[in-house]
């Protein structure tokens, strides 16, 4: 209320009442009891009269200022093509950023739930954000590395398990679009000319017990769904696996001796409980600090370690197992990534098997690695390892090392190609990135825990520098045909 008006009314109005707040504000209520008073319902009218006439004469006193007419300029001309400036702006901001963090790319944290599994807890991640994007996507339970690759969830957004590059500690733009426009650049041309993107990835799964027994398809399999096939690879972090949780035991394969009537008759029990599947596979203990090979279309059911996961660029899979731990397992996580006319052919859906390669009888002699050194650097301060390694059918598809740095000690890192990297013990710097590894992070978080090192920055080589008080340890997964002179698998034993 002006402060003119406000005078006039408390002069002329012994009532302390708000005129707001009158008999004749729309809505407004006595009080129980009260009567009508004249001589307030008169004091209010004059009030809101004073209060308009003051306001009008504000008005005249402060007319509003008159803007100059503009002279109108002609239309320009239509160019013949039309200009792409969020393209370029885009372009030229992906560039700023690569060559401001020296090729080192900082990443925000990519969280991935799965409705069918229970999160472990393990991961980092706040046990308040465990069911961050709602119970009925189910619970977080993984995290994604350097990926371009989106996460094939029923009612996920686009951009879920994509990585997201930060600068100045804001999400700027995914690494998938940096890819895009700087792909030479960043991952390499020989990936580049081959693949025209980034086609592997890596991620942390966490979970309370294990994942049912199912399989990846092989790229003619996955290429009838307009997908690409699923090889991955196994490691398992001490740092993160102090506790083993339900069930640290993985099935692979099936038994020699089992026959391709024993797994369709398990198919035909889907709906009649546990199908029975397991009692045709093998498991082997978990062990932190050893790994695993596993090519397309072997059945596996990992065991509830922290497993770091170096991987094809693509998130195929099919449930063979129809109940874990007493929960069902729906039919559709078994087809999912099959023709739609092949949904309930059971022969086929055998078939999808790799069938020698399941009943190996020397199935850990072919799978099982253990973490072989790059070279003999303990008295230098550091010593960095092999932790995945070996070919599937014939090719180097990804590969992964584990580097320690001791406190105090700087080193320069050369590699043969682009990285993505995450922190698990400890704290420094690579290159211009600080590198922290949390104890506890909040859904939505940023971090200093996880980079992208392009190829020219990671063949130029990269510095690794621990001023920490206790061992600056990442684990850094690489693409295709990057490391030719990584192990093979078995290779440990010769050491």
């Amino acid at each position: 209320m002006p402060t003119q008006t406000a005078r006039k009314f408390s002069q002329n109005c012994q009532s302390p009442r708000f005129i707001l707040a009158g008999e004749f504000t729309p809505g407004y209520k006595r009080p129980h009891g009260e009567r009508f008073s004249p001589k307030l319902a008169a004091c209010q009218l004059d009030a809101i009269y004073h209060l308009f006439k003051e306001l009008v004469g504000m008005a005249k006193k402060n007319p509003p200022a008159k803007k100059k007419a503009k002279k109108s300029k002609p239309a320009p001309a239509p160019s013949k093509k039309p200009v792409a400036a969020p393209k370029r702006t885009e372009a030229l901001l992906v560039k700023q950023v690569l060559e401001a963090s020296a090729g080192i790319l900082r990443l925000a944290p990519t969280w991935v739930p799965r409705s069918f599994l229970m999160p472990g807890k393990r991961i980092k991640l706040a046990p308040q954000d465990l069911y961050a994007l709602g119970g009925h996507r189910g619970g977080i339970d993984e995290r994604w590395f350097g990926s371009t690759t989106p996460a094939a969830n029923a009612g996920a957004p686009p951009d879920e398990g994509l990585s997201y590059v930060v600068s100045k500690d804001e999400r700027v733009f995914t690494l998938r679009e940096a890819v895009s426009l700087e792909g030479p650049r960043l991952v390499g041309p020989g990936i580049w000319e081959r693949y025209q993107r980034w086609p592997v990835y890596s991620k942390f799964f966490d979970n309370l017990g294990p994942i049912p027994h199912h399989m990846h398809q092989n790229d003619a399999q996955a290429a009838l769904v307009g997908q690409q096939g699923k090889p991955e690879s196994y490691y398992f972090p001490p740092q993160l696996n102090a506790v083993g949780n339900n069930y640290p035991y993985t099935f692979f394969g099936l038994e020699p001796g089992t026959t391709k009537a024993d797994i369709r008759r398990c198919l035909e029990r889907w709906n009649q409980g546990d199908n029975g599947i397991l009692d045709f596979s093998k498991a082997y203990r978990l062990k932190p600090g050893t790994g695993w090979l596993v090519p397309p279309c072997i059945l596996h059911a990992p065991g509830s370690l922290v497993t770091y996961e170096p991987q094809w660029g693509s998130d195929v899979f099919g449930m063979y197992q129809s109940m874990v731990e007493g929960r069902p397992v729906p039919w559709e996580l078994l087809t999912k990534d099959m023709p739609p006319e092949k949904h309930h052919d059971l022969d086929y859906l055998v078939d999808q098997l790799d069938w020698e390669a399941n009943i190996d009888p020397n199935f850990k002699d072919h799978h099982y690695v253990e973490p072989i050194p790059v070279a003999d650097t303990t008295s230098e301060g550091y010593i960095d390892r092999w932790v995945v390694y070996g070919k599937v059918h014939g090719q180097e598809l990804f590969s992964a090392k584990e580097l320690t740095v001791n406190p105090g000690v700087r080193v320069t890192i050369r590699d043969n190609g682009a990285y993505g990297l995450i922190a698990v013990q400890g704290s420094g710097w690579i290159g211009k990135q600080r590198l922290q590894t949390p104890a506890m992070i909040h859904f939505g978080n940023l971090t200093e825990d996880e980079v992208f090192v392009s190829h020219d920055a990671a063949r130029q080589g990269v510095q690794f520098d621990n001023n920490g008080g206790e061992p600056l340890v990442t684990l850094r997964y690489f693409g295709p045909a990057t490391n030719p002179q990584a192990p093979n698998v078995g290779d440990h034993k010769k050491r």
